[in-house]
C-alpha cells in the first residue's frame, strides 16, 4: 500500500525523515519496502527561474520570432530567442535555464545553448503546458509585476516534494490499511521512543442538516451480513473536476482522479480505511435503500459492463425495485454519479468480512472496498467518515445536506475485553518490562485500561483491532512497539519455548539427515503444500478422490492439498532446467494430506482427514560434469539407492531387519520398496515414468525417493544408535557366481544370506551381472561377494566353509540357484 509522507504528517506530527519513518514502521511490523520521492509536477520545476524581459526585438531572419534579453536575477542578462506572440519588454516570465530538463508525458528534452535562425539562444521562456502547471499553450506565462527575478520557480509556485512509502500490510493488520491507521502505529512508536507527538484528525463538528428536502429511507433486511448501514442525502451538487490539492493527493499514491464526488470517496478510503459509495439519488427508485440478498441466478450488470449471475448469498444494495450495487464489492452500471448528477446519497457501512470475501471470490472481483471489508474495517468510524465526506462534498461540489443521517445499527460493536498478566508479558517476551511502560504502550495503541491490579490489567481493545482479541495478541503489540531489538534472546530457552519428547527427537534427526544430504551435494527445497488437483487425475497410486480440496481456491494451480512431495520437486526441477541448471539433487521435508470419504463421521468432522510427514529426494542430470579428473557420468537410480540406504543407516536401521522388494507403482517406471518385517512401508524409490516427465517438460531421467518420516520414527522408537570398536580380527571375503532365473532379484539373495548367517555375515554385495550367450534360456549370472568376520577371533577355513556351504544350500533350495 502506498502511503504519502506529507499526508501522514497531517495526522501525526514528527520530524523524522522519510527514510527514518520507513525504518520506524518496519521495526513495528509495518514493513516498508521502499521510499520514492514524488513530485506533483514532474521534474519539480528544477532549473526554472523567474526572469524579467529587458528588451524584445524582432528576429532579423524571421517574421514571428523575437530576440530578447532577460534578467535572471544574477550575472549578465541572457539572450533568449522566443516564438510567443505575447512576449514583450517589462514582463516577468518563467525561464528554463541551460541544462534544465522539461517533460512532455513520458518524453523529456534538455535545454541547450543553440542558434535559432542564426541567433544564439541561452534558454527558453516557457508556456504553462511546457512546465506542467497548466494546459495552455496560447503564449508564454506572464507573471504579476511584483514577481522577483531570480526567484526559483518551485519556490514561486510553492512546489513541494512528497515521498511515497511502500508499506506491506499483512492480512491481519486491516487497521493499518489507511494513512490514519499507519499514523496511529507511528504515533505509538514515537511516544515509546521519547518523541513528543500528537495524533489528530479533521473535526466534523460543523456537520449539520440544512433541510429535509431529500429524505431517503434505509431498510436493512440482513443484519448478519450488514451490522451497520448509514447514509445521508445531499441536494444541488455540481459534479466537476476536483481541485488540484485533492488530485495531487490521489496521484501521489497512484489513484487516478475522476471527479470531485468520486475523488472524495477515494480520499476517505485511503485516509481512514472506510469505503464509501456515492449513489445518484435520482436513480434510487421509491426513495428507499434496501440492504438484502436477491434470488439465486438474478442477473446484475456491474460497473464494468459485465452481466453477472448473483448467488442468494450475495448481499446487495437495492432500491424499491431493483439491485443497485454488490455490497462492499462493486457498484452497478447505473448506480454511480456522473456529470449530470445533481443529487446524491452517500453510503457508509460496515459489512461482515466473511460475506464480502465469499462474494468477491464468487465473482472474481478484487476492489479497494472488498480488500478492506473482507479483512475487517472499523465498525465505529462509519458516521465520522460519512460526516467528513458530506462536509467535503459541500465544500468542493456545493449543495445542501438534505436529510438526517440514517444510521441502522443492529448491535453496536463492542470492545474486546482482555485480561493481561504482567508475569505472562515478561515470560513470553523474555525481559521484564516496567509496568509504566506497558501501560504507556497499550494506551498509545488506543486500548483502554478498565481496571488494574498488581498482577496485571483488564483492557478494552477497540473493535478495529480484529487481530487483538487474546492476551498473547496484546503482548505481541507491546513487544513490537517496545522494539524487538531491545530484547536480548537468552542463550538458554525456557521449556515453554522448546519442543520435548518425540517431536524434539524428530526435529533433531531431521537436522541430522539434512546435514548428511547437504554434505552429499543436495540442496533443500520448500514447496507450497497447495498444489494442482489436475496432477492427480488418472493416478491410481494417489487417487483424486483422496485429495483434500480447497473450498475457495485462489486459482486452479493451487486448489488442493498435496498427497505427495513428488510434483513440487518436479516443478523445481523444471524451473531450474529452464535456466540451464539441469544437474540437480534436491530434498524436502513436508506434510502430505489425505481425505478418506469412508471415514466420514457426523460427530467427528475431521475423521476423514489425515496427514503424514515425508522426506522426498530427487536426483537428475549428471553425477559428474566438466571435470578434468573424471569423465562425465550420468546420475543413476543406484546412486539414489545408496543415498536412501545411508539415510536408513544413519537413523539406526539395520538392513538385515528390512524387507526390500519390487514395487509396481504408476509414478515409477521401475521401483523398489523398503518395508519393516511387520509390513510397514518406510520408503519407496525408483525411476519416474516418462509420462510424468513429459507432463513437466523434463528431458533427463529423474530418480525419486519417498521416505515416510512418521513410520521411520516409529521404526526407530526403541533403536539406540551406538558404536563398537573396529574388530582386531581380519575379515574374509568369498565370491560366488550364481546361475539363477532372470526373475530373481539381488534383494532376494541378500535376504536369504542374512537370514542364513546372522552373526558372521557382515556384508553382501553384487559386483557383476551377466546375461547372454553360453547361458540357458531365461537365466542370468550374478557374481556376489560375501564378507565374513568374527568379532572375537580369527576365522578358520572350517568355519568359513561351513557358513558358505549353508549359504549355497539355502540359495539352491529357495531360489534354484546353481554355482557356475
Amino acid at each position: 500500500m502506498n502511503i504519502s509522507y506529507n499526508w501522514l504528517k497531517e495526522y501525526v506530527d514528527f520530524n523524522l525523515t522519510p527514510d527514518e519513518v520507513a525504518a520506524a514502521l518496519t521495526s513495528i511490523g509495518l514493513e516498508t519496502g521502499g521510499v520514492e520521492e514524488m513530485q506533483t509536477i514532474k521534474g519539480g520545476l528544477e532549473g526554472l527561474v523567474i526572469g524579467e524581459v529587458l528588451t524584445c526585438e524582432e528576429h532579423p531572419n524571421s517574421d514571428h520570432l523575437h530576440v530578447t534579453t532577460v534578467n535572471l536575477g544574477s550575472g549578465e542578462p541572457s539572450q533568449i530567442v522566443c516564438g510567443a506572440a505575447n512576449v514583450a519588454a517589462g514582463q516577468k516570465v518563467v525561464v528554463a535555464t541551460l541544462g534544465t530538463v522539461l517533460y512532455s508525458g513520458e518524453e523529456s528534452f534538455t535545454i541547450k545553448k543553440s542558434k535559432i535562425r542564426g541567433v544564439e539562444s541561452n534558454g527558453m521562456i516557457c508556456a504553462e503546458d511546457e512546465i506542467g502547471i497548466g494546459t495552455s499553450h496560447d503564449g508564454i506565462i506572464v507573471l504579476p509585476a511584483d514577481a522577483v527575478p531570480g526567484t526559483l520557480a518551485k519556490d514561486y509556485y510553492n512546489i513541494k516534494s512528497d515521498y511515497v512509502l511502500e508499506v506491506d500490510i499483512t492480512p491481519n493488520r486491516a487497521d493499518a490499511c489507511s494513512h490514519y491507521g499507519v499514523a496511529r502505529d507511528l504515533y505509538a512508536y514515537l511516544l515509546s521512543n521519547g518523541f513528543e507527538a500528537t495524533l489528530k484528525r479533521p473535526s466534523v463538528d460543523e456537520f449539520k442538516v440544512d433541510n429535509h428536502d431529500l429524505d431517503i429511507d434505509v431498510q436493512v433486511e440482513n443484519t448478519e451480513a450488514c451490522p451497520r448501514y448509514a447514509g445521508v442525502s445531499i441536494k444541488g451538487v455540481t459534479v466537476k473536476e476536483s481541485p488540484e490539492w485533492l488530485q495531487d493527493k490521489l496521484r501521489i499514491i497512484g489513484i487516478r482522479p475522476i471527479n470531485n464526488v468520486v475523488d472524495i470517496t477515494n480520499y476517505i478510503v485511503h485516509a481512514f480505511g472506510q469505503p464509501l459509495h456515492c449513489f445518484d439519488a435520482s436513480k434510487i427508485k421509491g426513495n428507499r435503500v434496501v440492504v438484502k440478498t436477491m434470488p439465486n441466478e438474478t442477473p446484475f450488470v456491474t460497473l464494468d459492463g459485465v452481466e453477472r449471475k448473483l448467488a442468494d448469498k450475495d448481499l446487495m444494495i437495492c432500491n424499491s425495485e431493483e439491485a443497485m450495487c454488490i455490497a462492499g464489492v462493486f457498484g452497478g452500471l447505473e448506480s454511480g454519479s456522473t456529470e449530470t448528477t445533481t443529487d446524491i446519497f452517500l453510503e457508509s457501512a460496515y459489512f461482515h468480512p466473511t460475506w464480502v470475501r465469499k462474494t468477491a471470490r464468487r465473482h472474481g472481483l478484487n476492489t479497494d472496498a472488498s480488500f478492506r471489508f473482507e479483512r475487517g474495517i472499523d465498525p465505529n468510524i462509519t458516521l465520522y467518515c460519512l460526516k467528513l465526506a458530506a462536509l467535503m462534498v459541500k465544500e468542493l461540489a456545493g449543495g445542501t445536506v438534505s436529510s438526517e443521517i440514517k444510521d441502522v445499527c443492529a448491535t453496536p460493536a463492542a470492545d474486546f475485553m482482555v485480561n493481561l498478566s504482567y508475569d505472562k508479558v515478561n515470560t513470553l517476551i523474555g525481559k521484564v518490562i516496567p509496568t509504566d511502560k506497558i501501560k504507556s504502550i497499550v494506551l498509545s495503541l488506543e486500548m483502554k485500561i478498565t481496571s488494574e491490579t498488581e498482577e496485571g490489567l483488564v483492557l478494552a481493545v477497540p473493535p478495529y483491532r480484529v487481530d487483538v482479541q487474546r492476551d498473547v495478541d496484546v503482548i505481541e503489540d507491546i513487544l513490537r512497539i517496545y522494539g524487538y531489538n531491545n530484547v536480548e534472546i537468552p542463550s538458554t530457552l525456557k521449556s515453554s519455548l522448546t519442543t520435548k519428547g518425540e517431536a524434539d527427537k524428530s526435529n533433531k534427526l531431521q537436522n541430522l539427515i539434512a546435514e548428511q544430504l547437504v554434505g552429499c551435494g543436495f540442496n533443500e527445497i520448500l514447496n507450497n503444500s497447495l498444489t494442482r488437483a489436475a496432477y492427480y487425475s488418472e493416478l491410481p497410486t494417489y487417487p483424486a478422490d483422496n485429495l483434500v480440496m480447497l473450498l475457495n481456491p485462489l486459482s486452479a494451480d493451487l486448489n488442493a492439498m498435496r498427497q505427495t512431495l513428488l510434483f513440487g520437486g518436479l516443478e523445481s526441477i523444471t524451473h531450474n532446467a529452464n535456466r540451464k541448471n539441469a544437474d540437480l539433487k534436491f530434498f524436502e521435508f513436508g506434510n502430505c494430506y489425505y481425505f478418506n470419504a469412508e471415514k466420514k463421521n457426523a460427530e467427528k468432522v475431521l475423521a476423514p482427514y489425515s496427514e503424514d510427514y515425508h522426506l522426498g529426494m530427487w536426483v537428475t542430470g549428471k553425477k559428474v560434469s566438466g571435470s578434468w579428473a573424471h569423465a562425465d557420468e550420468n546420475s543413476s537410480v543406484y546412486e539414489l539407492k545408496a543415498y536412501v540406504e545411508n539415510v536408513l543407516l544413519r537413523l539406526g536401521l539395520n538392513p538385515q531387519n528390512l524387507v526390500i522388494g519390487n514395487l509396481a507403482d504408476d509414478v515409477f517406471a521401475s521401483a523398489l520398496s523398503v518395508n519393516t518385517r511387520g509390513g510397514k512401508r518406510l520408503a519407496v524409490f525408483g525411476v519416474v515414468t516418462k509420462k510424468l516427465l513429459k507432463a513437466f517438460d523434463i528431458d533427463n531421467e529423474v530418480y525419486y525417493a519417498d521416505l515416510n518420516w512418521k513410520e521411520l520414527m516409529k521404526a526407530i522408537k526403541s533403536v539406540k544408535v551406538s558404536y563398537t570398536e573396529l574388530s582386531k580380527f581380519p575379515a574374509v571375503k568369498r565370491d560366488l557366481a550364481l546361475l539363477i532365473d532372470r526373475s530373481v532379484t539381488f534383494a532376494e539373495i541378500e535376504k536369504i544370506a542374512y537370514d542364513t548367517e546372522k552373526k558372521l555375515l557382515k556384508e553382501v554385495s553384487l559386483f557383476d551381472v551377466y546375461e547372454g550367450k553360453n547361458l540357458d534360456a531365461g537365466k542370468k549370472s550374478y557374481a556376489v561377494s560375501f564378507l565374513l568376520q568374527d568379532e572375537n577371533q580369527t576365522l578358520n577355513d572350517k568355519t568359513i566353509d561351513k557358513v558358505m556351504s549353508k549359504l549355497i544350500k539355502n540359495l539352491e533350495d529357495k531360489l534354484g540357484a546353481r554355482l557356475r
